[in-house]
């Protein structure tokens, strides 16, 4: 069936943009119109040329954007408005084509009798595991309105916690690139010009001066093996993480690494416990609810801990023993979880954890730039003024010989 690539204004004036599928273009129109869009252009799509393996797009929604679809659907739904209707609106405001495309399929799969969780399975790159999940157990129990809400709270609570740690991290990296690039440049371009001078005074090197020198002349001669060699290096440990092994052996290192393996920690324990009491509160059963929070954790030694718990609570045995003997989460997670069990509250136990988890991080991220800050600028004051300084050594003798 052809496609036609449309653009438009919807009720509220917003300019949307898409595709739809129809036999002809007044087909096409009159299903925009009977939407409230008002046609600005449309034409039918031209026939794409696909080689295999080339021009892939992997379709990406950013969870701010499914945040906010969550909270205009649960609002339409929550005011009457069939769950296709609401949808099919959503998918006209959507400005990813992508994310528009698959809302559309999902409309139509509901129409024809498919449930919404079964529906939106056949897109897991927008809707994960958990996602429909919970979706699924909002139709068994008919509080979809609110499990969305309680998604849209819970995307927004990951984002932050992600955001917090992506900020610790992009100081210190920032500077370590402009560092090796300025460097770099002084090396390639600036030390040559003094090296040419040296020799020509015939003036004997101090050791700093002669190892600035050396390097200068390894960047110039193998400037393109270096960069390779670090491409490669790159790549061999993406290779190796990607294994079962490897993936554990650098997850577990980065647990263990000096100031940031404390913050990754702090991170993944709030992940688990915000996950496993969203799972809980919306009525999913606690097993399923352990096996899809494991997938979240973002790190492989918690999620091994989690799975193993698994096992543990089908024997029937506590949560609180299974986590406490993984010798992965802290004394203090694993008695709260204890006494969450014991009251009958594990899930408001959780919620509290993750709470003081997500502050726990916002401390230790605000500790670690205030701490990162200075020894930046001396790690990148140092490097620089390393390099100019060896460079000036061999003229403080030759003004002394004179």
């Amino acid at each position: 069936m052809p496609v036609f690539i449309f653009k438009g204004k919807n009720k509220i004036g917003n300019i949307v943009e898409g595709s739809r599928e129809g036999k002809k273009q007044s087909e096409v129109q009159s299903q925009l119109e009977k939407e409230q869009i008002q046609i600005l252009s449309i034409k039918k799509k031209g026939i794409e040329l696909k080689i295999p393996g080339l021009g892939k797009k992997v379709t990406k929604v950013k969870l701010r954007d499914l945040s906010v679809f969550n909270r205009q659907l649960s609002v339409m739904f929550n005011a009457g408005l069939p769950i296709t209707q609401g949808i099919g609106i959503l998918a006209t405001q959507q400005r990813n084509p992508g994310f528009a495309n698959a809302l559309e399929d999902i409309k139509k799969e509901v129409e024809s009798g498919a449930n919404l969780s079964n529906s939106m399975k056949k897109h897991p790159k927008i809707f994960n595991e958990l996602y429909t999940s919970l979706i699924q157990a909002g139709e068994a129990s008919g509080n979809l309105d609110t499990i969305l809400l309680r998604l849209s709270s819970y995307i927004e609570n990951i984002t932050k916690l992600t955001g917090k740690v992506k900020s610790a991290m992009a100081y210190p990296v920032a500077v370590l690139v402009i560092g090796v690039i300025l460097t770099s440049v002084i090396l390639m371009k600036v030390v040559p010009v003094f090296q040419t001078l040296f020799e020509g005074m015939g003036a004997k090197l101090p050791l700093p001066t002669q190892i600035v020198v050396d390097a200068s002349q390894i960047l110039q001669d193998h400037f393109f093996k270096i960069v390779f060699a670090f491409i490669a290096l790159y790549f061999v440990i993406k290779s190796y993480y990607s294994t079962f092994k490897g993936k554990r052996v650098i997850d577990k290192l980065k647990l263990k690494a000096p100031i940031f393996g404390d913050l990754l920690m702090k991170v993944g324990v709030a992940r688990v416990t915000r996950t496993l009491a969203t799972l809980l509160n919306s009525g999913v059963e606690i097993i399923e609810a352990i096996t899809i929070t494991s997938k979240t954790a973002g790190n492989s030694i918690i999620e091994d801990a989690v799975l193993k718990s698994r096992l543990a609570v089908q024997e029937g045995r506590p949560l609180w023993e299974a986590w406490e003997e993984t010798k992965v989460f802290p004394f203090m997670v694993t008695q709260m979880v204890s006494v969450g069990e014991q009251t009958g509250s594990l899930s408001t136990m959780l919620e509290k954890i993750a709470d003081f988890y997500d502050e726990e991080v916002d401390a230790s991220v605000s500790a670690l730039i205030s701490l990162m800050e200075p020894i930046m600028i001396v790690f990148l004051g140092g490097l620089v003024g390393g390099v100019v300084i060896a460079m000036y050594l061999p003229m403080f003798d030759i003004i002394g010989k004179v």
